[in-house]
């Protein structure tokens, strides 16, 4: 808010102004702007005919229409500006026509820190669905079976496995944003290797792929500790939510652009897409994020005061690893496990398999797959920063942490097992599209149960946590995903591995409410 006071004038008497919100200066009038420590102070040595202002910062450098003596009669002003989480380098705005000063104010450091990890979750999706996609021909090509049409689409979780612990705690103990950038570079490099590696042999294809797996295990324990460090605990559900809506909106660019690129630039061309853009957000991220708003260089110190009093915990990083025996030894702990072994089973299923599900059962062509394949993933984006928001306003209106996470996260699991269960019956495209749109929108409110509650519950080994989390929950995407292909392969139908697939969501949500906790635990 603009706070405008009347000054002396140097050169004539004071004389009364009705316009006490109006403000005018050319630059030759500016003779010194001294910034505060909430706002700016510029002082005038000559009066300036009022111009109006528009609500927030800035003032009039237009030309002043007006003749010398009636600038000179002007009494000056002194402009006390302050905003919370607005400190320094202001823009200044510049006159428009009709008099109207045009508002600028620098965006906060922790809204470019949401938007690059968007962008490169977006990426990080993106890149696995390039082989989901890719896989259809190249089956054809090779005549591969269904069954060993589900090793390779696994294949990525081999690696993924692994890096998932060891990643977390790297996190933990250097920081999200080295651990970050090496993820990218390791994974921009396979996505770049993987069609060599399937015309030169399955053997490698699977060993690259693996790799591939390897580093993007690192993705989200790095997101979550960032986020955690640069917003508030009453902002971080909707920056989560905007990272994982980059996250599946990563789906639908794979989904659309990917069948258009090959037909028209061969095997080659997404996956030579998608690595460059890699290799380019890893120069701009290395020069834009610090691992702690407390390390930038661009951060304003009332930006940072209200990331630091919206903490409950003060995280730090640690020099060993906590003991697993004592991580395994609490049930929320294992609340978190069973959830992320749900989301993962369900989740791998229905990105690895959704373009063939359309193909098998509806006798669609790729494209046409790719497009239904993608509906579901852009409503799920949007629907990740609606769950984010009410998640953060249920907070703000004073329920408990605790509450908060079990109702988002009985929303994440109940919704897509009742969707799963009437994909069964349907008999149309459009009605299966419809039925998965609405079962990967109710899913994306997990993102505000248990992944939030990995933070809750141990601040300072998060990323530790993460890990082993994240490796339950891919060694059940593994035996998800090769048990779909067999189960297609014996049976014929989907039918019966998506009522499975709806019977763990109901009972990992039982023993979620029963145990999970928002308290902190370690």
């Amino acid at each position: 808010m603009a706070v405008v006071t009347p000054a002396k004038s140097v050169l004539h008497s004071s004389i009364p102004d009705p316009h006490p919100s109006h403000f005018s200066a050319s630059p030759s009038n500016l003779i010194s702007a001294r910034a505060t420590q909430l706002g700016f102070r510029p002082r005038l040595l000559h009066q300036a005919k009022p111009t109006k202002w528009v609500e927030g910062f800035g003032y009039g450098l237009g030309r002043n229409r007006g003749s010398r003596t009636d600038r000179l009669q002007r009494k000056p002003w002194v402009v006390k500006c302050t905003a919370e989480g607005i400190e320094r380098g202001m823009f200044v705005g510049r006159r428009e026509r009709g008099g109207e000063a045009k508002q600028l104010v620098r965006v906060p450091e922790r809204f470019k820190v949401v938007v690059l990890l968007a962008c490169v979750m977006c990426l990080c999706n993106a890149d696995r669905v390039v082989m989901s996609v890719a896989i259809v021909p190249l089956a054809a090509q090779k005549g591969w079976t269904s069954s060993f049409l589900g090793v390779v689409q696994s294949s990525f979780l081999w690696g993924y496995i692994f890096s998932s612990v060891i990643g977390g705690a790297l996190v933990d103990r250097y920081g999200g944003k080295r651990v970050m950038a090496w993820g990218v570079a390791m994974w921009s490099l396979a996505t770049l290797l993987t069609p060599w590696a399937a015309n030169h042999s399955t053997t490698s294809l699977l060993a690259v792929r693996a790799f591939f797996g390897l580093a993007e295990g690192v993705a989200l324990p790095s997101m979550s500790t960032l986020l955690s460090r640069w917003f508030p605990t009453h902002e971080r559900a909707s920056a989560v939510g905007i990272s994982m809506a980059g996250f599946h909106l990563g789906n639908v660019t794979g989904l659309l652009l990917t069948p258009v690129m090959l037909s028209s630039m061969g095997i080659n061309g997404p996956f030579i897409l998608f690595s460059s853009l890699g290799l380019l957000w890893s120069t701009i991220w290395a020069s834009t994020v610090t691992n702690d708003p407390r390390e930038s260089d661009f951060i304003s110190k009332s930006e940072l005061r209200l990331i630091q009093a919206g903490k409950s915990d003060s995280p730090v990083s640690n020099d060993k690893f906590p003991p697993l025996r004592l991580l395994l030894s609490k049930l929320p702990t294992w609340s978190i496990i069973f959830a992320n072994i749900t989301n993962n089973w369900g989740y791998f299923v229905l990105l690895s398999w959704m373009p063939v599900y359309f193909k098998t059962v509806f006798n669609v062509n790729l494209k046409q797959a790719a497009w239904f394949s993608a509906v579901p993933w852009g409503s799920m984006a949007i629907s990740s920063c609606i769950a984010g928001t009410a998640s953060d306003c249920l907070i703000k209106a004073g329920y408990s942490l605790t509450i908060v996470r079990k109702i988002m996260q009985s929303i994440g699991f109940i919704g897509p097992g009742v969707s799963l269960l009437c994909l069964n019956y349907v008999n149309t495209p459009t009605a299966a599209a419809v039925l998965l749109t609405v079962a990967l929108c109710l899913s994306s409110f997990s993102q505000a149960g248990f992944l939030l509650n990995i933070q809750d519950i141990a601040p300072e080994s998060a990323g530790f946590l993460h890990g082993i989390s994240n490796s339950a929950g891919t060694f059940a995407a593994i035996v998800s995903t090769i048990g779909t292909g067999y189960f297609v392969q014996w049976l014929g139908s989907f039918q019966a591995f998506l009522t499975v697939t709806a019977a763990l969501y109901f009972m990992t949500t039982i023993f979620w409410n029963l145990f999970a906790t928002g308290e902190r635990v370690f």
